[in-house]
C-alpha cells in the first residue's frame, strides 16, 4: 500500500507543477493577473499546513502541501512583478482578518483547532481574487484551478494516516478549487469571450 500512496503522491506533484506551468505562463504575457494577497497567505498558510500535516504522520501525502508552497511563493513574487496591484479596501480587511487568524492559529497550539484555522485562512486570502475573478473572470487561468481540484483529491488519496488533521486541508482545497472553477466558467459565459 506505501508504494501506492507514493505513486500518487508523485503524481500529484507532478500535476501541481504542470498544472501551474499555463498558470504561470499566463501570467509573464500578463493574461492572468495573480492577486498578491492571496498568493502571500496561500504560501505562509500552506507552508504552516505542511508542517500540521507532516506532524500528524501524513507521510508522502504531505510532499504534494510542500510543491504547493514552492509554487505559492514563486507566483507571489511574480505578481508583485507582473501582476496589477487591484487592491480594494475589502482586500485590505481579508488579509488582515487573515493575519488575525494565523495569530489565533499561535495561540492556539491544539492541532485540530490549527487546521480548522489554517483552512480558514487560506479562504479568506481566496477572498480577493474570487472578488476580482468575479468582475475580470478571464484574469484567472481555469486550467490551474481545474487541475488543483483534481491533484488535491489525489493528495487525500496518498495521505498514510487519515485524521482530521491530515486531510482536512487537501479536502478544503478539493471543494474551493471546484467552486472556483464552476464560477470562472459561469462568469465567462455570462460575459462572453474576452
Amino acid at each position: 500500500m506505501d508504494n501506492t500512496k507514493t505513486i500518487f503522491s508523485i503524481v500529484a506533484i507532478l500535476l501541481t507543477f504542470i498544472g501551474y506551468i499555463p498558470y504561470i505562463r499566463d501570467t509573464l504575457q500578463r493574461k492572468t493577473t495573480p492577486h498578491i494577497y492571496t498568493w502571500f497567505i496561500w504560501g505562509l498558510v500552506t507552508a504552516i499546513a505542511y508542517g500540521l500535516q507532516v506532524g500528524a504522520g501524513a507521510g508522502v501525502g504531505s510532499w504534494v502541501t510542500l510543491a504547493v508552497v514552492i509554487v505559492c511563493f514563486f507566483i507571489f513574487f511574480l505578481g508583485l512583478r507582473n501582476g496589477k496591484k487591484d487592491i480594494t479596501k475589502s482586500d485590505t480587511i481579508f488579509f488582515l482578518l487573515s493575519l488575525v487568524a494565523l495569530f489565533l492559529w499561535l495561540v492556539a497550539k491544539q492541532p485540530v483547532w490549527s487546521v480548522i484555522l489554517v483552512s480558514s485562512i487560506d479562504m479568506l486570502g481566496f477572498i480577493p481574487t474570487i472578488r476580482k475573478s468575479w468582475n475580470k473572470p478571464y484574469s484567472e487561468t481555469l486550467f490551474s484551478y481545474e487541475l488543483n481540484s483534481f491533484r488535491h483529491g489525489l493528495s487525500i488519496l496518498a495521505l498514510q494516516q487519515y485524521s482530521i488533521i491530515t486531510w482536512l486541508y487537501p479536502a478544503t482545497w478539493v471543494i474551493a478549487n471546484g467552486l472556483f472553477s464552476i464560477m470562472l466558467i459561469i462568469r465567462r459565459k455570462q460575459i462572453g469571450k474576452n
